[in-house]
């Protein structure tokens, strides 16, 4: 698809139908990765169904308005460096030209190595990736929300290695202190970091235990069930405006849908932040066959 080629996004009605766009979607990731020979590949393939359910069944957003057209749901990634996930699923629910994603880590590209909003790229309202920040973003956004009595929610979507920075404790205490009752969190928590596996560089557990005492309800899922993670955000919709924010603790595997990608090496390392070579990338394409809606 070039350029000029006009795109409108599909409207996908079923579980199937989502599950073959987050298998399209992990396509591209591994594509632009392996084009830029840079980026974050296990945590991008890991929250592929997760980005699906949210832009192709959850979100209320407004792709062709984005700048304009207030009356939309907000989204903030905080952990920044899964971006390929994002810029994938923002082109394919038509934000910008698939072309596009073949230029991700590019001198010029406005699709970065982290999301940044110099180019004012649709989908991305502030720049992230320095890890910690974007719980305390979305927690000013909500307030907004609740002053201008706007009835959308803001999503902000966390790391489970992001957690153990401090400031995400702070928002979260700020969240409760102030009633945020039109935010949902959701946590990545696939129990892997840069450095190895979360439990043994810094523990985080009981994990859910510690956002309660923080004053949010916390739901736990399986995040690479779109099913269940469908289910779980529509429980979360439900009991806001009671006074407190919710969290999802969405438990995924890192670079889910490639079998070698997948959770820890026998070396103890991940996949966290390797692109895949030539060869990794011809030897994942063949695990996730090719969808109706095609590669860019």
């Amino acid at each position: 698809m070039t350029e000029t080629e006009p795109y409108a996004p599909p409207v996908l009605e079923t579980t199937s139908d989502l599950a073959e766009m987050a298998r399209q979607i992990r396509r591209d990731i591994i594509r632009m990765l392996t084009m830029a020979q840079s980026g974050h590949t296990g945590g991008s393939l890991g929250m592929a169904d997760v980005f699906t359910a949210l832009y192709f069944k959850l979100l209320k957003h407004n792709p062709e308005k984005f700048w304009d057209d207030l009356d939309q749901d907000f989204l903030f990634l905080s952990n920044g460096h899964i971006s390929p996930v994002w810029y994938a699923t923002l082109a394919r629910a038509g934000y910008f030209p698939l072309s596009e994603l073949a230029t991700f880590r590019k001198i010029n590209s406005r699709l970065q190595g982290h999301p940044a909003t110099d180019t004012h790229l649709p989908g991305i309202r502030v720049a992230s990736g320095s890890l910690g920040q974007g719980l305390s973003v979305a927690v000013g956004a909500a307030l907004g929300f609740r002053l201008n009595k706007s009835p959308n929610l803001v999503y902000c979507l966390m790391g489970d290695g992001e957690c153990q920075e401090g400031q995400i404790w702070e928002a979260a205490m700020s969240a409760a202190h102030h009633k945020v009752d039109n935010l949902i969190g959701i946590v990545d928590f696939n129990n892997q970091q840069i450095d190895g596996e979360v439990r043994k560089v810094m523990n985080i557990e009981p994990f859910a235990d510690k956002w309660k005492a923080f004053g949010w309800i916390a739901l736990e899922c399986d995040g690479n069930d779109i099913e269940e993670f469908i289910g779980t955000v529509r429980l979360a919709q439900s009991l806001l405006r009671k006074q407190k924010p919710v969290v999802i603790i969405a438990r995924t595997v890192m670079g889910k849908g490639v079998s070698f990608f997948e959770g820890t090496m026998p070396d103890g390392s991940n996949w966290h932040g390797k692109p895949p070579t030539k060869d990794h990338e011809a030897r994942a394409l063949l695990e996730l066959p090719p969808t109706r809606f095609g590669d860019f």
